[in-house]
């Protein structure tokens, strides 16, 4: 069975579902490249057979998205763009609950009405991407709410999934954390194989300058020796990789000595339980590529309610 896969174009979109992904920061084509590839995947060998066969064309329904556990909110904006891709202007959206918002089990946090084929056909699609973004921000609040008070800012890394990676740092400012570079050119992380290649931490750091002056550069260091040569360097930022919290402490200790207002990141061997501990250090960092790499799906499901009649 063959059948035309659905026009996935912001141009189609509803003016609120357009609203709603540029108010999340996100690129309406990015978006829609994501969603036409997911339903590519569902619609691949023709249409929802099950659904054909089993709903009437004209059965209108209600469908509350509702997580079965407590969690942040992330996708919400995705997963209009999937129903609205499906439902078009038989769209209703009742409720929407905003991005970030902290998650009741039982509560529905997405509510909307249109035709049962659509809804049913956009189902999965619409879950698996508001499971996975909002699983990324409640991993991140968790992190979060682990180095409250120390001042410290919990950062994500380019340990994505091909062709989600904005989605996904999007679900990480959703849970409170901040961004890394988003690719390989907004900024320079200079690390242990870039040090091998050039020869030294001063010889890589004076080949970026030269080479993309203006941007800024990091530098992970494996050692306190290393340190003193970025800080000496002027690095705007060092990844402190592997270091014990005793030689984390010293590494502040010496900046902050120096006056040199270089930014510390703390990396590798992190968990949720040491955040607090590593982040009392003064870092201003703690890079958590399980973020994004690990954090698990949160649990959401679609209750439909057919219309009478």
């Amino acid at each position: 069975m063959s059948a035309a896969l659905p026009v996935v174009d912001p141009a189609r979109w509803s003016p609120a579902t357009v609203a709603a992904v540029r108010d999340a920061g996100l690129d309406a084509d990015a978006v829609a490249a994501v969603v036409r590839s997911a339903l590519s995947e569902d619609l691949a060998d023709g249409p929802d057979v099950t659904t054909l066969a089993t709903v009437p064309a004209q059965a209108r329904g209600r469908a509350r998205l509702t997580p079965r556990t407590p969690g942040v909110l992330a996708g919400v904006p995705v997963a209009l763009a999937v129903l609205d891709t499906l439902l078009g202007a038989d769209l209703v959206v009742e409720q929407a609950a905003p991005d970030g918002t902290a998650m009741t089990a039982g509560e529905p946090v997405l509510v909307v009405r249109g035709p049962v084929r659509g809804l049913l056909t956009a189902e999965r699609t619409a879950l698996n991407l508001l499971g996975h973004l909002s699983g990324i921000a409640t991993t991140t609040r968790r992190w979060v709410d682990a180095v409250a008070g120390t001042g410290a800012r919990i950062r994500d890394t380019r340990k994505t999934l091909p062709g989600l990676r904005a989605l996904e740092k999007y679900a990480v400012r959703c849970g409170g954390g901040v961004n890394h570079r988003m690719s390989l050119g907004d900024a320079a992380l200079i690390k242990d194989n870039h040090v091998e290649a050039a020869g030294s931490v001063t010889a890589a750091i004076a080949a970026v300058r030269s080479g993309a002056p203006g941007v800024d550069t990091e530098v992970e260091v494996d050692t306190l020796e290393q340190f003193d040569e970025a800080v000496g360097c002027g690095a705007e930022l060092v990844l402190l990789d592997n270091f014990s919290l005793t030689d984390t402490a010293e590494a502040v200790r010496r900046r902050d000595a120096a006056h040199s207002g270089v930014r510390l990141e703390s990396s590798g061997g992190l968990t949720v339980d040491r955040a607090h501990e590593v982040a009392a250090t003064g870092v201003d960092f703690l890079a958590v590529g399980a973020l994004t790499h690990s954090s698990p799906v949160l649990d959401l499901g679609m209750e439909l309610e057919r219309a009478a009649g």
